[in-house]
């Protein structure tokens, strides 16, 4: 199909892109494009204004800071997935962005573009969720840093303003950490994705398809705390969960999934 007529403005900064998305009450934000691209040709996105930040050179980076590293939104999965500093201080995140995909894909695709995007089979969101990481949204009344866990409030839902563009993203320097993944071809989105990461002193586990955001697993957290061994933990993986059913797979299916993954990456992890 064809896009409905819009607007298209590009963006010399992110100030820039602040003021744009004050034009018009639906405009959208174009980054990378893998996401808003096809609702547009398929029409579930009618916005009447474009603003592109795709060429902001500034919000591209990865550094260290402090206990921390910083990521700019527009950083695209290809130069997380070979990143130097992710490698050493949290190389679960670019191992996460080298499985995004194809090679097109990873670079073009930016990781503030995904996550924004609040798609609850998102690989990023369910890492970003497991790390407790944060996110740093620009908007009219300045900068604001939203938590992970407050970040995504339902299926394709943010906590983000309309005049609000995600920034940056800062995840702890963890040591160890895991993702994995069951698609029913090599570059789907997750029909059930977990990831596992050691995070300040204790394992956290987070599921991708399991809901309608990136879900902690509390249950499994829970059992791990008290001593429970990965496959006794991973058998609470569905507890408090809602999945879909649709054509990847039913609710049930989903929750075994769940199970066998989240098993694997303990065991990984271990």
């Amino acid at each position: 199909m064809i896009p409905a007529q819009f607007e298209y403005e590009r963006a010399g900064s992110a100030d820039e892109a602040v003021e744009l998305l004050g034009r018009a009450d639906d405009a959208k934000i174009l980054a990378g494009g893998h996401s808003l691209i096809p609702l547009l040709r398929l029409r579930f996105a009618r916005p009447s204004l474009l603003v592109d930040v795709g060429r902001l050179g500034d919000l591209r980076y990865v550094r260290e800071d402090g206990d921390r590293v910083a990521i700019g939104a527009l950083s695209r999965h290809a130069d997380l997935a070979r990143d130097a500093a992710l490698a050493q201080h949290c190389a679960l995140v670019g191992a996460v962005a080298a499985g995004i995909g194809d090679p097109q894909v990873r670079h073009r695709g930016t990781i503030g573009g995904s996550v924004a995007h609040a798609d609850p089979g998102s690989d990023f969101a369910a890492v970003l969720l497991t790390l407790d990481a944060e996110l740093v949204a620009r908007g009219p009344d300045g900068e604001r840093t939203i938590a992970a866990a407050d970040f995504f409030t339902g299926p394709f839902e943010s906590a983000l303003g309309q005049r609000e563009l995600l920034t940056e993203i800062r995840v702890p320097k963890v040591a160890d950490g895991v993702y994995l993944k069951y698609t029913r071809r090599g570059q789907d989105w997750a029909t059930v994705g977990v990831a596992a990461a050691r995070v300040d002193g204790g394992v956290h586990v987070g599921l991708a398809s399991m809901g309608p955001t990136p879900l902690r697993a509390a249950a499994v957290e829970s059992a791990l705390a008290g001593g429970a061994p990965p496959a006794d933990a991973a058998a609470h993986a569905a507890e408090g969960m809602s999945p879909p059913s649709d054509v990847n797979g039913t609710a049930a299916y989903r929750a075994h999934l769940a199970q066998v993954l989240t098993r694997r990456a303990l065991e990984q992890l271990s």
